[in-house]
């Protein structure tokens, strides 16, 4: 039997999501997500969308407080909330070295994790290649290639506040801190190994520690053009 959704509901309940949601400075220490609630939120990061499915992201989940503490002393833009998050994720991209179309992780990803037979993952590689080289022009210039990785990986990033979000948790995402420095600190303690990976962003969970101010957007209007 086919299954009833009612979208009126549904809709309700993703917008009241949304209005929800906020960049929360200050969490209540005191409470933590359950293990079950914050897989969930892992694997809306896990089944997120991706340019060719290259699945350029890792989801570091930082719970040491001794290496929060480390990363809070040079993260202006994360320091309380390294302090009081129930949960704590480095988001990791890919970096060109992992990124090329004939890289090792695009292969794996064609190969093993689509399962493509070889002519055909050999014809995606030519594709991606191009698209790399030509279409946008990321093979130039090794900060670009990054770039594009953490674009893909901030898709991630939204579905899993977005899914905190619905089953009452909190979020904030952060760009507050020197990236070479924490890229430092994250290879003095192995996080980061050799040229894989760099930081793309912070994001911490949890439940807020006072509401938030109300929320604020530019109308419909100012962010929304209809080409009929």
């Amino acid at each position: 039997m086919e299954k009833t959704v009612d979208k009126k509901q549904t809709k309700k309940r993703i917008l009241d999501a949304f209005h929800f949601r906020h960049a929360c400075k200050l969490f209540d220490a005191s409470k933590k997500i359950s293990d079950e609630d914050f897989q969930f939120i892992l694997e809306t990061g896990r089944l997120s969308p991706s340019s060719f499915g290259l699945e350029p992201w890792k989801f570091v989940v930082l719970q040491n407080q001794q290496l929060r503490d480390k990363l809070a002393a040079v993260s202006w833009g994360a320091a309380d909330k390294l302090k009081t998050a129930s949960h704590f994720v480095l988001v990791l991209s890919r970096l060109a070295s992992g990124l090329r179309a004939d890289s090792d992780h695009v292969q794996h990803i064609l190969k093993e994790v689509q399962g493509l037979p070889e002519n055909i993952s050999g014809q995606a590689t030519k594709t991606i290649g191009n698209f790399e080289k030509s279409d946008f022009a990321l093979t130039g210039d090794d900060r670009v290639f990054f770039e594009w990785g953490c674009r893909q990986a901030y898709l991630a990033v939204a579905n899993m506040m977005t899914a905190a979000a619905e089953i009452g948790i909190d979020s904030c995402p952060m760009e507050g801190f020197p990236k070479a420095k924490v890229e430092q600190i994250l290879k003095d303690e192995g996080i980061i190994n050799g040229d894989d990976f760099g930081i793309a962003c912070m994001v911490a969970f949890g439940y807020r520690a006072k509401e938030p101010r109300p929320k604020t957007r530019q109308s419909m209007d100012e962010v929304v053009q209809w080409i009929k």
